[in-house]
């Protein structure tokens, strides 16, 4: 048995579709394109914008989105011309397989796994924070050892906050994709609309003389940036 065995395009297709196990095409173009955009716009762009100008980049942070936004680009075009080349479901696992072969296909299943794993926990720690400082405007606060991961240094034994948001995402999935994608879309309306009401607001305020020096960090500053952006984006 070879570990770079590739399967043809024509049996991955067969395969996916056996036994009536092919999943139902049930989302459209503007689906996708607010699952995308609810991608892009996560919570880092409300709360490290403003640090992320104040000690590192400075104005030139809109050249660190801008070069983070080309990156993406390719990325993008990446995913497009394997999805049109293998429309098949699976993703990179599957691109993987009739391209590179078995074993690659193995290495970025199980990598695909450990990224969403890490990322949701990740997130979900972040909205731990930001629900907590919520519930704090209102003079609640949660016991100290519910509120973050187990460290004895610190005496936290569980995020609570942070399972519940989990198990209620999981809830949702489970009720189809139809109904993920609808609540998606309302997120996606409510983080738009923020944005540019903060915009809208913001525009009066401008201050040309804040934007001199333009690169206050130097170039490294706005590559250290970049790479922040990346991974919001």
């Amino acid at each position: 048995m070879s570990l770079f065995r590739k399967k043809s395009i024509d049996a991955l297709m067969s395969e996916s579709g056996k036994n009536g196990a092919a999943l139902k095409k049930e989302l459209g173009a503007l689906d996708l394109t607010m699952l995308g955009i609810g991608a892009i716009i996560g919570t880092g762009i409300f709360v490290l914008t403003g640090v992320a100008a104040a000690e590192h980049a400075g104005p030139a942070l809109v050249l660190s989105f801008i070069l983070s936004g080309l990156a993406c680009v390719f990325a993008a075009l990446c995913y497009a011309e394997f999805a049109s080349s293998v429309p098949v479901s699976g993703s990179a696992y599957t691109y993987s397989y009739a391209t590179f072969g078995e074993m690659m296909a193995w290495l970025l299943g199980w990598d695909l796994i450990l990224e969403y794993g890490v990322a949701a926990s990740a997130v979900a720690a972040g909205w731990s924070g930001y629900f907590q400082g919520l519930l704090a405007g209102f003079g609640i606060e949660l016991p100290h050892a519910l509120t973050s991961a187990y460290d004895p240094s610190k005496g936290t034994f569980i995020d609570v906050p942070a399972i519940i948001i989990v198990l209620l995402i999981t809830f949702l999935l489970t009720q189809g994709v139809r109904k993920s994608a609808r609540f998606n879309a309302v997120m996606v309306v409510i983080k738009v609309a923020v944005i540019l009401l903060f915009i809208a607001v913001g525009v009066w305020y401008v201050k040309p003389e804040n934007w001199t020096p333009f690169m206050p960090f130097g170039f490294s500053g706005v590559a250290q940036e970049l790479r922040r952006c990346f991974s919001h984006i």
